[in-house]
C-alpha cells in the first residue's frame, strides 16, 4: 500500500506555544515538575525523584489538577464535535498525534481541547495521586497517560460513574460521553457528586488555536468518529487506533492495515 503526502503540522515546540492558551478561561492549574511525564520513556524513578515522593501536598497528592468547567459541545460547520472521536488519518506525521485518537473535550470559537486516550506512559497512579490509584487499577494498566503536548506539567481526569442515571451537569461532574466524564480530581473520591467505578488520568492536552482543528479536518488529517465510553477506558489501549479504525467497516476500516511507514508496503 501506497500512502498520500505525509501530513505535516507546526514542530512540537512551535505547536504547544501556540496552542498554550487554548484550555478554557477561567481554569486554574496548578504546575507540576516537568520531570514527571515528559514522554513515554519517564521512568518510576523519575517520576518519583522529581515529585519529591507521593503524597506531597495538603490534599494527599502530589500532582495539580485542572478543576473542572462546564465542557459545552460547540459547533462547527454546524456540526458538534464535543464528546466525539478524533482519529489521526495514517499519513499524519506529526509525532504528537501520530496513531492517536483524541477525545475531543471542548470546541469553540477559542478553539478546541482533547485527550489522546492511546499513549501510556511508564508511571503509575498511585505515584502522583495516591488516593485515586484505586480507581485506575480498576481500570488496567493503572498509569498516567500522555493527554497531549499542552501543559504536560498538569492532570485531567476522565472517570466512570457507577450509578445509572445520565446526568451531563452535577456538581463538580462534567459528562463527555455516555456515563463518563471529567472529574475534580482536588475532591476525594468518596466525596465525588456521583459514584464513580474507574478513573483514568492524563498528563497535559491537547489544544487547537482557533481554525487550527478545522484547517487539519480540511487537510484530511482526521477521522471523526462517534465516541463509546469503553474507548476511555480500553483495556489495550496501545490498539485502540487499529481497533477503533476496525469497528468502522468497509473501506475505512481497511486503514487500520497500513503500515506504520509509508515506504512499508
Amino acid at each position: 500500500m501506497v500512502l498520500a503526502t505525509p501530513l505535516s503540522y507546526p514542530p512540537p515546540g512551535q505547536q504547544a506555544a501556540e496552542r498554550v492558551d487554548t484550555w478554557p478561561a477561567g481554569l486554574p492549574r496548578a504546575v507540576l515538575s516537568a520531570a514527571c511525564c515528559p514522554d513515554r520513556s519517564a521512568t518510576r524513578a523519575a517520576a518519583t525523584s522529581a515529585l519529591g515522593g507521593p503524597g506531597s501536598s495538603e490534599n494527599g497528592s502530589s500532582a495539580p489538577i485542572y478543576p473542572v468547567s462546564v465542557l459545552h459541545n460547540r459547533r462547527v460547520d454546524g456540526e458538534r464535535l464535543g464528546g466525539r472521536l478524533l482519529v489521526a488519518a495514517p499519513q499524519l506525521a506529526d509525532p504528537n498525534f501520530a496513531r492517536t485518537v483524541v477525545l475531543v473535550l471542548e470546541h469553540d470559537e477559542p478553539g478546541a481541547v482533547g485527550v489522546v486516550l492511546n499513549r501510556p506512559l511508564h508511571v503509575e497512579v498511585e505515584e502522583i495521586l495516591e488516593r485515586w490509584a484505586p480507581l485506575a487499577q480498576a481500570a488496567p494498566p493503572g498509569v498516567v497517560f500522555s493527554g497531549g503536548p499542552v501543559s504536560p506539567d498538569a492532570v485531567i481526569g476522565m472517570a466512570a460513574r457507577g450509578d445509572t442515571p445520565s446526568v451531563r451537569v452535577e456538581g463538580n461532574w462534567r459528562e463527555v460521553v455516555s456515563g463518563v466524564g471529567v472529574v475534580d480530581l482536588s475532591t476525594a473520591p468518596e466525596d465525588q457528586p456521583v459514584a464513580l467505578d474507574a478513573v483514568r488520568l492524563f498528563s497535559g492536552y491537547a489544544g487547537w488555536a482557533p481554525g487550527q482543528l478545522e484547517a487539519e479536518l480540511e487537510d484530511d488529517g482526521w477521522f471523526v468518529f462517534e465516541a463509546l465510553d469503553s474507548d476511555v477506558f480500553a483495556d489495550d489501549p496501545e490498539t485502540l487506533w487499529h481497533d477503533v479504525l476496525q469497528r468502522q467497516g468497509g473501506k475505512v476500516a481497511m486503514l487500520a492495515a497500513y503500515p506504520p511507514s509509508p515506504s512499508v508496503n
